[in-house]
């Protein structure tokens, strides 16, 4: 488990006025990110170093006594390079968590694309905030979407602002 001793940068930004409503809560972020692993849970496990059943029920999101350990939490991300659990513990406490680029180097071009992933996010919250304003009522169910298009906004600008940071002279 060699991605224990890396050095990572995760960038966290709180976000005092802005409540990010879970759209996924941790438990079933785990048991999604478990069951979308390449090769199946059984081909996991073994990665992971836990008997395939073992690992079923501790994904189980309706398990009330088997859960994974910091320690293999941290190895799923790892090995499946699926980071929605990161993003529900973010989230769950108002939380933005984007990943640092360290020995990026920065071009016009990624920033560009930044910049497109950016407006690609804003329409999408114009059309969320369009979907719940249609029928001129604004009910509690609808802003879950609403919410989560935010989130990827603020997501991509604050990864366009550390990469311009990266790129400024030092």
């Amino acid at each position: 488990m060699n991605h224990l001793n890396k050095k990572y940068h995760i960038v966290f930004w709180k976000l005092p006025h802005l409540y990010l409503g879970a759209e996924m809560n941790i438990r079933d972020a785990i048991h999604q990110t478990v069951h979308r692993a390449a090769g199946g849970v059984e081909v996991l496990a073994v990665r992971m170093g836990l008997r395939a059943q073992i690992l079923r029920n501790k994904a189980n999101p309706n398990s009330t006594t088997n859960y994974l350990s910091p320690i293999e939490l941290d190895s799923l991300m790892a090995l499946t390079g699926d980071h929605a659990v990161l993003h529900a513990l973010a989230r769950n406490h108002g939380y933005i968590c984007i990943k640092a680029q360290e020995d990026v180097t920065a071009s016009d071009m990624a920033i560009l694309e930044l910049v497109t992933q950016v407006w690609s996010a804003s329409g999408v919250v114009g059309a969320e905030v369009h979907a719940v304003l249609t029928d001129g009522v604004v009910e509690k169910h609808e802003l879950p979407r609403v919410e989560t298009a935010i989130y990827c906004v603020v997501q991509a600008l604050n990864e366009m602002a550390a990469r311009l940071k990266g790129m400024a002279e030092k």
